[in-house]
């Protein structure tokens, strides 16, 4: 499962997994990946707003 929308992945429902283990991925191997993927979008995109640089691209863009 791809993220590329930066969107918070949905934990797979009961039923998805089938508690063997045998299966390779599992539903939550690709959740987590998908998660962990997630949150570092979110964290560099976080980074980016608080840079110096951002803000004064952001002012300067709101006054035009």
């Amino acid at each position: 499962m791809n993220n590329p929308l930066n969107t918070k992945p949905v934990p797979p429902a009961d039923d998805d997994c089938c508690g063997g283990g045998s299966c390779s991925p599992c539903v939550w191997d690709q959740y987590y990946a998908d998660l962990t993927q997630w949150q570092q979008q979110t964290e560099n995109r976080e980074d980016t707003r608080q840079s110096p640089l951002f803000s004064q691209q952001s002012k300067e863009n709101t006054y035009r």
